[in-house]
């Protein structure tokens, strides 16, 4: 068995502690698992689709197909064909590749291991780095159209290579710095297959820090475990935490820090932080640079929703110096304290623990008018769940009309959403920077600033 405290000096889920929601997760239900019997079929790729997966048609319907790249011929095998309006299907054999087909950096996600057998959560890792931005970049775009009601070309942006030492930027390995291994029945350790429940038992976790790398127990065995944590805060030594549903050896509540910046933040090691490790900086600087300054009123009733341990809510504190009045609101208590210390640079910060919703209704229930002043004058920046805000906290925000919105997002299709509310109330888009967070997956984090247009 791994000792939890097995270590070395020194660090992502969106979400597991610090810029967004730290409630506690409701477990999903378990997909259904793949067919291994299906047709096997020869198909044209067309385009990218939301989720990661490309788009062909067969007699008609729609095939979303994993592992291909928009303009491939390949065969796949149809995995569920459970929706009369389209399959999915897995590629089975490439016919006729695209240039930017390379071979993948994880060898047990590639396409010449059957698909039951591949890994999970490198998705595009079989696409060169430049196209899987591009690829990103359609789907955003995309989305805008579509649910937003906005044209507007985009461009995923890299991370700073300076921002994550041991990062290889041309391979899109080496950042992660929180990793969950699964464990199955038998006590084998190792990520999901992709789409599926079934744990995969690897040789190596590429897409992780160097300092997790010698760490990943993944040659042993751990009967009546559910999962095993490996950790890396940017401060201090990395840990291997196994969770056994009822106890976790190792613990999770114990705190560990995290550096942007000349910045340290507290929180729990079981909590939310970003998971590259030049997430946290890259997402500070981008807000920052899209608040309007000339916008900004230090004296407003200044918010950050969604706010975990304060990181944004810091970020607009260090741009605009120690007179920022600024709350912080978060569902997680533990979370909230972690702020409430993280923000005490700032006389006019404080952290409150409650649901965005509920605090928002209680807030446009309350507020008189010098109240509603001090809101209509403030900048307020969210980074909601993967979900979004949606149209409850949407149509809030609007009553109370803060000057502008800085809405952090890692889901493209969630962020249009909302931006397509926004826009019912007057709001419009003024700036949008996307950044590849996630390389060798399909997510991309985007962060908008949206203004009221009258």
């Amino acid at each position: 068995m791994v000792n939890p405290d097995r270590r070395r000096t020194d660090r992502s889920r969106r979400r597991p502690a610090g810029t967004g929601t730290t409630a506690p997760r409701t477990p999903r239900p378990a997909p259904a698992e793949p067919r291994l019997d299906g047709p096997v079929l020869e198909l044209d790729v067309e385009r990218i689709a939301h989720g990661g997966v490309a788009v062909a048609r067969h007699e008609g319907r729609v095939v979303f197909v994993a592992d291909a790249i928009p303009g491939e011929r390949v065969r796949a095998r149809v995995s569920d064909s459970g929706k009369a309006s389209f399959w999915r299907a897995d590629t089975l054999e490439v016919l006729d590749a695209s240039a930017d087909r390379r071979e993948h950096p994880w060898s047990e996600a590639g396409v010449d291991r059957a698909p039951e057998r591949r890994a999970g959560g490198a998705e595009f890792g079989h696409i060169a780095m430049a196209r899987q931005r591009a690829l990103k970049a359609e789907v955003l775009v995309d989305a805008l159209a579509r649910f937003g009601g906005i044209e507007r070309a985009v461009e995923v942006e890299a991370v700073d290579p300076a921002l994550a030492p041991g990062a290889d930027a041309e391979l899109g390995t080496g950042w992660r710095t929180r990793l969950r291994l699964q464990v199955d029945a038998e006590g084998r350790v190792g990520p999901y297959a992709a789409r599926s429940h079934r744990v995969v038992p690897v040789a190596s976790v590429p897409l992780a820090v160097p300092e997790l790398t010698p760490l990943a127990p993944l040659d042993e065995r751990f009967a009546g475990a559910h999962a095993v944590d490996l950790v890396a805060p940017s401060v201090g030594n990395p840990w291997v935490v196994v969770d056994t549903g009822e106890t976790t050896r190792g613990g999770r509540r114990q705190r560990v820090e995290e550096q942007v910046g000349d910045r340290v933040f507290g929180l729990d090691r079981g909590g939310f932080w970003q998971v590259h490790r030049a997430a946290a900086a890259t997402l500070t600087a981008a807000v920052q640079q899209l608040v309007d300054a000339d916008l900004f009123d230090p004296r407003a009733a200044n918010h950050d929703l969604y706010g975990g341990v304060g990181l944004l809510a810091a970020a607009v504190g260090d741009r605009f110096g120690e007179t920022v009045r600024i709350t912080s609101v978060e569902s997680d208590a533990r979370a909230t304290e972690h702020a409430g210390a993280n923000l005490a640079d700032w006389v006019g910060a404080r952290a409150v623990t409650g649901r965005v919703d509920r605090y928002l209704d209680e807030l446009a229930a309350s507020a008189g008018r010098t109240e509603r002043d001090r809101l209509r004058a403030a900048t307020v920046v969210l980074d909601p769940p993967r979900s979004g805000a949606g149209r409850q906290v949407v149509d809030r925000l609007a009553e109370l009309r803060p000057r502008q919105l800085v809405y952090v997002a890692c889901d493209p299709v969630a962020l249009a959403r909302d931006i397509g509310l926004l826009r019912e109330h007057g709001y419009e888009l003024d700036e949008l920077r996307a950044f590849d967070l996630f390389p060798n997956t399909h997510h991309v984090e985007a962060v908008a600033r949206l203004t009221v247009h009258e």
